[in-house]
């Protein structure tokens, strides 16, 4: 995010968005998997569409995890989200199921064999960002943007709002001056409803949830507040528009605010650097602003398949930075072995947290005792103080 005045704009999906249930469908089988065995190898996607439900991919993992099982964690991470509608139910969607054995050349590169450390099960480029716009270190947009759809959902879920549907978008605009943000300029929500709902009740019902997560005084001109623009959202779901995995990466990560690398996170188990080393990213670039090093912190790793070492660390902290970059990234790559196996072991990563994550985004959430969103720590604040402090 730049310095001066301007306008700037985040979205966010539910987990009730069809591509949102494909991640987290994705993600359950990522979990089953760990749980049966950690060192399950795992990059499944999912489509969905009226009453059914695709599975493909690639799998190495213990045989207790079989079809039938499969077939069972799709239709409680369906069920879960609340689809119980006649074009989308947890109990009649067909399954369809294509997972395979993972390719021999892949595990050939990717695996730890004699001297040779594991090497990254692909290619590619991961960014992580933080800055001091929340207390959770994220963009003040995206983390807007999501805390409406969550508050949202807690009131479906707990049955305070029976009538709202499973599917909902939000969109936040905020105004920036002198580079942080002070206000809304406009918000829009759209919710799937039950049918006997109209547009201003939906708007009534929508508002709170609003008002109650932007900061006081922050609420935009009423004739900026957009609800179910369009008039109704009855039908949504996968029933309405089809769903697929990873198309959904802005709304994952910063809304926009900072690069990204191009790859999805969901289906994918963490010794695929897409995901463990854009978690990695997050972790550095967190620890270096909440360290006070800088406001604002962008971190890149570059990885080449079956390849262990990262082949370059980018710091950037856009002008924001109190210390050296150059020597900030040389630091970074020392405290921590940016490794696919370094990564997976600082963070904890072979475990069953990622179903967790397919909504609301993967970073500005709160660690959790089980080790969930672990990449959230600020463990490394006091070792980067004192190297810099030296």
């Amino acid at each position: 995010m730049r310095q001066g005045n301007y306008l700037f704009t985040s979205e966010s999906v539910s987990e009730g968005h069809p591509d949102k249930v494909c991640d987290r469908i994705s993600d359950a089988v990522v979990d089953t998997f760990l749980a049966h065995d950690p060192l399950s190898r795992v990059a499944v996607e999912t489509m969905t569409t009226t009453n059914r439900v695709v599975l493909a991919g690639e799998v190495r993992g213990p045989k207790e995890v079989t079809p039938e099982l499969l077939q069972e964690v799709v239709r409680a991470a369906v069920r879960d989200i609340g689809y119980e509608q006649k074009g989308f139910h947890w109990r009649n969607a067909v399954i369809e199921n294509y997972i395979h054995e993972q390719s021999g050349d892949i595990a050939m590169g990717v695996d730890a064999l004699g001297n040779k450390d594991e090497g990254a099960g692909d290619q590619g480029i991961m960014f992580g960002y933080a800055c001091q716009e929340t207390s959770d270190y994220m963009p003040a947009p995206i983390y807007l943007a999501h805390n409406i759809l969550k508050s949202l959902a807690e009131a479906r879920h707990s049955g305070a709002e029976p009538k709202l549907g499973p599917d909902a978008k939000s969109q936040v605009t905020l105004e920036y001056r002198d580079g942080k943000p002070c206000r809304a300029t406009s918000v829009v929500v759209s919710t799937q409803h039950s049918e006997d709902l109209d547009q201003d009740e939906i708007r009534e019902i929508v508002r709170p949830h609003v008002v109650n997560v932007l900061p006081e005084g922050w609420m935009c001109d009423e004739q900026e507040f957009y609800v179910n623009p369009t008039g109704r959202f009855v039908i949504g779901g996968p029933d309405g528009d089809c769903g697929l995995t990873g198309r959904k990466i802005i709304v994952d990560t910063y809304g926009g605010a900072a690069p990204h690398g191009g790859g999805a996170f969901s289906g994918k188990d963490p010794t695929k650097v897409d995901r463990s080393a854009a978690y990695a990213c997050r972790y550095l670039a967190k620890n270096v602003v909440a360290a006070g090093l800088a406001e604002r912190c962008i971190i890149q790793l570059a990885y080449a398949i079956g390849v262990s070492k990262p082949l370059s660390i980018y710091v950037d902290t856009q002008g924001t930075g109190r210390v050296d970059e150059e020597k900030l990234a040389d630091k970074l790559g020392e405290i921590v072995d940016l490794s696919p196996r370094g990564i997976r072991e600082q963070l904890k990563l072979s475990r069953p947290i990622y179903a967790r994550t397919a909504a609301y985004g993967h970073f500005g959430r709160a660690a959790e005792a089980d080790g969930g969103f672990s990449w959230e720590q600020l463990d490394l604040v006091d070792e980067l103080t004192s190297a810099f402090d030296a």
